[in-house]
């Protein structure tokens, strides 16, 4: 039994805001002084993102300050910007829009009503409150008050593919299940005052986002096309403080080091050949890679690793471009371009998290 991915949707806050307005925004409350300021610009102009999403942009016009008025500028050395109950406070207001605006285009596609989903699976490392998305989006879509709920929570970028092991194994466990899947995070509530270069990285590349699958059982027999068959994870030997996310009373703060790429290119080829094998397959006999573009270098590592042909990763870097890292759901978009696209199969998706983790999942 395998679960057969009938439906995606993606959604993303409706206003956007330029890498260059997003590094002059920087400006005001991470550089100190005017050599700051030009490192700022460099950072981010080397960070593969041309444009993001931001539910904290209140309006199209006006000054940075006027538009983006959740950051003001720093009013000293020692400012941290918001605390981090006000950024939840946010995050209650704003997450449950964008979940609920992903679910309906997946259920859409899906030819799904909502009240046929069996099991709903929730995912976001950006915010935390209670009753929380599960409970909102049984409400808002109209699903049965009997829905059996997993909230995966916390686990980075790789969130969505843990969130669809767990929908696989609900798909086969329960005869009839119809599972809905919905990752939805919300970075820009993370921003970080303050010259800090691990903040400052994640300042460059982070956005907001949602995307969400509907699953449904398929037997082994039964030839439909991008189904998941399986799973896979690979925690990193000597990893532990490579990435990390941890809650500040301004904001959760990342730690990404830059021996994050040199990780991947050491250990990911390795792990995923004998992976691939227990499967009877070889790196050359996938068609196409959905890998969560954790950045330029990561996407670089990957491709060095597993020694990908150039171009095999323009959707993940389109992805990036357009909207930046919007940690959990990106790998779904990435996926929902694919299967538009009628890529080839079998396809392995790939995103990475604290740990250093590497979680795999093979559509076939």
């Amino acid at each position: 039994m395998t679960l057969h991915l009938s439906g995606l949707g993606t959604a993303v806050p409706p206003r956007v805001l330029e890498q260059t307005d997003a590094a002059e925004l920087s400006r005001a409350f991470c550089a100190a002084d005017a050599k700051q300021a030009r490192a700022l610009r460099m950072l981010y102009g080397r960070s593969g993102v041309d444009s993001r999403n931001a539910v904290v942009l209140r309006a199209d016009h006006g000054t940075l300050q006027e538009r983006m008025p959740f950051y003001p500028a720093a009013s000293g050395p020692d400012d941290r910007g918001p605390t981090t109950g006000e950024r939840m406070a946010q995050y209650e207001a704003e997450a449950p829009r964008l979940a609920e605006a992903a679910s309906r285009r997946a259920l859409e596609k899906a030819s799904t009503p909502a009240g046929a989903i069996t099991h709903l699976v929730t995912v976001s490392c950006t915010g935390f409150f209670s009753p929380g998305l599960d409970a909102t989006l049984i409400d808002a879509l109209g699903m049965s008050p009997t829905v059996h709920r997993t909230h995966v929570g916390f686990m980075g970028c790789h969130g969505a593919l843990n969130g669809l092991r767990v929908a696989s194994s609900q798909a086969e466990e329960a005869e009839g299940a119809r599972v809905l899947l919905c990752a939805v995070e919300l970075c820009s509530l993370h921003f970080a005052y303050g010259w800090d270069p691990d903040m400052m990285v994640a300042n460059t590349l982070f956005a907001d986002g949602a995307a969400a699958v509907v699953g449904v059982p398929q037997r082994d027999d039964e030839p439909r096309g991008w189904s998941v068959r399986a799973h896979g994870t690979f925690l990193m030997p000597l990893s532990g403080e490579a990435m990390s996310w941890r809650i500040g009373d301004h904001g959760f703060r990342m730690t990404l080091s830059a021996t994050v790429p040199e990780l991947i290119r050491t250990n990911l080829g390795g792990w995923l050949t004998i992976w691939l094998k227990t499967h009877g397959l070889s790196i050359n006999d996938i068609g196409s890679w959905a890998v969560h573009p954790g950045g330029p270098r990561i996407l670089e590592a990957v491709e060095d690793a597993l020694s990908l042909e150039n171009g095999t990763l323009d959707v993940s870097r389109e992805v990036l471009r357009g909207h930046g890292n919007m940690s959990s759901p990106t790998v779904l978009f990435i996926l929902e371009r694919l299967r538009e696209a009628e890529a080839a199969l079998p396809c392995v998706a790939l995103a990475f998290g604290p740990g250093l983790v590497v979680e795999a999942m093979l559509v076939v």
